[in-house]
């Protein structure tokens, strides 16, 4: 199982990611969760650059205090990016307002392009914030973070068993493709390929769907009823006040400067 949340993205190809401890990770993981999402909150619905530029440069600051891994992060944005710039591009010429240029006849407007613009900082921030504050939680850890902040059980659950048997289920899929590998097998561009990448991923829901079963009939012989009983106690330390005293002065500034 990964370690962190961060490494479900990358254990499909078999990459070991490695996180060194941080001043985050000492923080409670419910109140990590809280600040991220008031945070996320602020700047979503945020219509001023200024508090926008700051959200970014914030969470570029929890990025450095969490110590991501800089290529990975770069990376992971930069992903976030490419689809991104399609709503750069199409915005402009799809919102009414005064002309900024004009590409073929069609007229960009100078809305359409800070609108744009606004969005792109936005994503930025809460991403940069989620990756620094959640994405270093084991998914374990962020589950009952979840359930003691009294989340639904079934998501609660969802998530944990996602998280989980995502790994599983891409051991599955690299075995398999070993196996047509050894048979000389080649993705080409005709009928044959299409075929075989067709029951690839049919016998790829077959076998999740068996192992789901003897999982969870596992399970009922251990004594599930529905609901994992959560044996941790989490509580809030000097660490956990200190960041609140910044943090929550720092959102209330922001959510003031949207009102100036």
């Amino acid at each position: 199982m990964p370690q962190f949340l961060e490494h479900s993205g990358t254990s499909w190809k078999g990459q070991k990611v490695k996180h060194d401890l941080s001043v985050i990770d000492k923080l409670d993981p419910r109140l990590r969760v809280i600040m991220v999402t008031l945070f996320a909150f602020v700047t979503v619905l945020s219509e001023n650059f200024f508090v926008l530029g700051v959200g970014v440069l914030v969470g570029l600051l929890l990025a450095l205090l969490a110590q991501l891994n800089l290529k990975r992060t770069l990376r992971r944005v930069i992903a976030m990016d490419m689809f991104m710039i399609f709503l750069v591009i199409l915005l402009p010429f799809t919102t009414p307002g005064e002309a900024l240029f004009t590409v073929a006849g069609v007229s960009a407007s100078k809305a359409g392009l800070l609108h744009a613009l606004m969005i792109l900082l936005k994503a930025h921030a809460v991403v940069l914030s989620l990756l620094a504050l959640v994405g270093t939680l084991s998914a374990t850890t962020l589950g009952h973070a979840l359930a003691h902040l009294r989340v639904p059980d079934k998501l609660v659950h969802l998530l944990l068993f996602t998280v989980r048997y995502l790994d599983v289920i891409g051991q599955e899929y690299k075995r398999m493709r070993r196996a047509m590998q050894a048979r000389a097998f080649v993705l080409r561009t005709d009928m044959h390929t299409w075929r075989s990448i067709g029951y690839l991923i049919g016998m790829l829901l077959v076998h999740s769907v068996e192992r789901s079963e003897r999982i969870m009939d596992a399970m009922k012989c251990r004594g599930y009823k529905g609901r994992f009983y959560l044996f941790d106690d989490m509580a809030l330390g000097a660490d956990d006040y200190r960041f609140m005293a910044l943090f929550i002065p720092l959102l209330c500034i922001l959510v003031g400067l949207n009102f100036l």
